[in-house]
């Protein structure tokens, strides 16, 4: 679903994804998930002057602690909401994470929660929530309260499945979807440079892109790869922004309207 409406959106009107030629300024904003634990990267990001949004785990040992530092230091703070995956250990999400076996009602008790944990967010991505993000009940739970709390949604890309779009759309709530996955946990410093040189020419191409990078085992390669890529974009023209910039403050009716590129089909994981 989510890339077929991709392609729709993009046959309908290819001046809202404008195309951008090398002297023209383009946009791309950097999740980094997975903040909360004291884990690789966390402080070099926050101390760091590279304008990410900061995406923090609910319910972990220092989840309020640095989302109240991130906010602080000027970054913006979304909710990185753990849902569960097709594959993958339970350890991996968390406390309290949204499984396909909880009742609607506390699916909502626990976004609700997890919301509150986490101060100053101004939106949620799914963390990991390959059996999650197609399921129209959960979905629809979580992006409820989402609304509620007037937070825009994020859609990771962990799956092609995913109804968040389709969902977003009838809801009329403001939601981006992942281009690009700068890491993952076998990734180096040179792989992230790589991935940010994808990730800038995507901009280019749209006028604006969304890349998803995390801390942790390999955090510091991560804020390495993308420190090393800084003057590559600056010479390409291409500014990193919150990724509250790159989508609609206000949605409309009309589908051309809305942000979406709807990923890369060879970069989905089943996560």
């Amino acid at each position: 679903m989510i890339f077929s409406l991709a392609v729709l959106f993009t046959a309908l009107a290819p001046s809202a994804s404008g195309g951008n030629s090398s002297d023209q300024e383009a946009k791309v904003a950097i999740i980094i998930d997975d903040f909360g634990g004291n884990t690789g990267g966390v402080y070099r990001f926050l101390k760091a002057d590279i304008p990410i949004t900061v995406a923090v785990m609910p319910f972990l040992d220092e989840s309020t602690e640095q989302a109240v530092k991130a906010h602080e230091s000027g970054f913006e703070v979304i909710v990185h909401m753990p849902l569960e995956p097709k594959r993958g250990k339970a350890s991996w999400l968390g406390p309290m994470p949204i499984t396909s076996n909880l009742s609607t009602e506390e699916v909502k008790k626990r976004v609700q929660m997890a919301i509150d944990d986490v101060p100053y967010a101004k939106g949620l991505n799914n963390h990991m929530g390959s059996n999650i993000v197609g399921n129209e009940r959960i979905m629809k739970a979580i992006l409820e309260v989402a609304k509620e709390n007037d937070l825009y949604i994020i859609d990771s890309g962990t799956s092609s499945e995913s109804v968040i779009p389709e969902l977003a759309e009838e809801m009329q709530l403001r939601y981006g979807v992942r281009d690009t996955f700068l890491d993952d946990s076998r990734s180096s410093r040179n792989h992230v440079y790589n991935q940010m040189v994808k990730l800038c020419a995507q901009a280019q191409k749209h006028g604006e892109a969304i890349g998803i990078g995390h801390v942790g085992i390999k955090g510091t390669d991560t804020f390495n790869g993308i420190s090393d890529a800084l003057n590559y974009l600056q010479e390409k023209n291409v500014v990193i922004v919150p990724v509250s910039e790159l989508i609609p403050t206000e949605l409309e009716l009309d589908p051309s309207k809305f942000w979406q590129h709807g990923g890369d089909k060879n970069d989905t994981k089943q996560q």
